[in-house]
């Protein structure tokens, strides 16, 4: 069984190298990983965090392209590698550009679409944009569904979907959370942290921001900012560490209204590995990120979700996070009410993980293989 592996930003390479390695650890099948080049070097870096390096790199990364001006080069250059090598399987994750055009060209090839986490819904087309056209465009042309949750798979189910093409498998982003766990417990803040914000973590508290949506880009960005500027004011024992994402519509805000206040510590994009190491020591995460919602909940941190809309209700639904948006007043008062009552954070921080057991990719996996023998 031979499967091509499509991943263009860090979640897919994180969520897709439990698959890989399970392919890789799999008699009688085989893996070529494409990197396509979309984010290339948080791609490779989160990749370099299981050991996997990709067999192809289509470089299509370019500053300033559009949207459109991207998913042109990835269809032409997709569509050349499938034409030249045969596969079973195109392995696409998510939601993003290149997951959906990797299934869109794998569908003209007629080679079969595995879909990894599909079923995500917030059935806005505007948020996430574009990952909610490109996740209901990926779900028409997959031959396998696999969605974390019964939820996500009863979207599906609505889409109309055939059943027996679904399997709940959990989300692999609690694999990967597994296979470095006994990396991350040798790691330490210090090893991660800046001097000057590692010396005022003691006896203190770490707030953990990241933020990146293209709805947030302009005034929600800025009053995230504001917010976060307004709450270390308000507690000087917390330290806020903010990895910045390297689009310049998020780091010309984030540094313009945070660069050099004195407890708001900015970095560049972090090791995969670097990020756990703070979210397994932080108080609370605040975040856009699909992926920080479903792996806090494991080591025991409340979320506060700086969008009006998620994908994944389930993690709202027992309580391990709350949908704050990103105006400045609701995000300080919803930090406030974890900061200061014990309740309030206690229960969320025990709420546990909604999104499998860490088995997803064997049961991918398996999954794949049987369809192969079958055929």
């Amino acid at each position: 069984m031979r499967a091509c592996i499509v991943v263009g930003t860090r979640p897919e390479a994180i969520k897709l190298a439990p698959v890989v390695l399970r392919l890789r650890a799999t008699a009688g099948a085989e893996c070529t990983i494409v990197n396509t080049g979309q984010h290339r070097e948080l791609c490779v870096q989160a990749l370099d965090a299981f050991g996997i390096w990709p067999d192809v790199d289509l470089d299509t990364m370019a500053s300033g392209q559009s949207l459109g001006q991207l998913t042109a080069k990835l269809f032409a250059r997709l569509d050349t590698l499938l034409e030249s090598q045969l596969f079973d399987w195109v392995i696409v994750q998510g939601d993003t550009t290149s997951a959906m055009v990797g299934a869109m060209v794998a569908f003209y090839r007629r080679i079969g679409v595995a879909h990894v986490e599909a079923g995500l819904r917030t059935y806005d087309r505007w948020s996430p944009f574009p990952e909610e056209i490109n996740r209901t465009i990926i779900g028409h042309v997959s031959d396998r569904h696999f969605p974390p949750t019964q939820k996500a798979a009863d979207n599906l189910i609505r889409a109309g979907v055939n059943r027996d093409n679904i399997l709940v498998t959990g989300n692999t982003v609690i694999d990967a959370v597994t296979i470095l766990r006994h990396r991350l417990a040798a790691r330490h803040l210090d090893d991660v942290l800046p001097a000057a914000a590692a010396t005022q973590m003691i006896d203190g508290r770490l707030l953990l921001v990241t933020s990146h949506r293209r709805e947030s880009f302009g005034t929600g960005i800025e009053n995230i900012c504001l917010a976060l500027i307004d709450l270390a004011e308000r507690y000087r024992d917390c330290v806020i560490v903010y990895p910045v994402h390297l689009n310049p519509k998020v780091r010309e805000p984030v540094m313009r209204l945070l660069g050099g206040h004195p407890r708001v510590h900015l970095l560049a994009p972090l090791p995969y590995l670097d990020l756990m190491v703070l979210v397994a020591h932080c108080t609370l995460v605040l975040t856009d990120s699909g992926g920080l919602q479903e792996e806090a909940p494991s080591f025991g941190k409340p979320v506060l979700i700086l969008r009006d809309v998620t994908e994944r209700p389930e993690v709202v639904d027992i309580g391990a996070a709350r949908l704050v948006g990103t105006r400045r007043e609701a995000i300080v008062r919803n930090t406030c009410d974890l900061l200061d009552d014990a309740g309030i954070y206690t229960r969320m921080a025990g709420a546990g993980n909604p999104f499998g057991d860490g088995h997803a990719s064997e049961r991918i996996v398996d999954a794949l293989m049987c369809d192969r023998v079958r055929a």
